[in-house]
């Protein structure tokens, strides 16, 4: 199985950026679609980004369209999440997902079709 660790997470100001790395173990890194989740206090995991196994497409949300980029270095085995434009309603944790040829489409929106986990970093933005 794959082990994903996020690194990356800090404090910023609104309008601020930051960059989040992925890090996974093993050396199927790209038979695996990629994504970026967050979740905020009180509220439920919601979807941020995804990117495919070559890193050709991606998809995101449409509350960070335009301001957020997922990019991957199979190489290194690692996943990005760049991130500007920063605002509070950005503040949450935010976890690296993976899973096996998960083609990109509507349903990786959905948390339950995502099988690995990281362990989530904080990202915090204030005004």
């Amino acid at each position: 199985q794959i082990q994903l660790a996020e690194s990356g997470g800090g404090l910023a100001q609104t309008g601020g950026s930051l960059r989040l790395s992925c890090a996974a173990s093993g050396r199927s890194f790209s038979d695996y679609t990629l994504g970026w989740f967050r979740q905020a206090p009180g509220k439920e995991r919601e979807f941020v980004a995804a990117i495919s196994r070559s890193g050709s497409s991606t998809k995101y949300a449409d509350s960070v369209q335009g301001r957020f980029t997922a990019s991957r270095d199979n190489a290194k085995n690692t996943v990005y999440l760049q991130m500007n434009s920063l605002e509070p309603t950005d503040t949450a944790v935010y976890y690296c997902a993976g899973e096996t040829y998960l083609e990109l489409d509507a349903t990786v929106v959905v948390p339950v079709v995502w099988t690995y986990w990281g362990q989530g970093t904080q990202v915090t933005v204030s005004s």
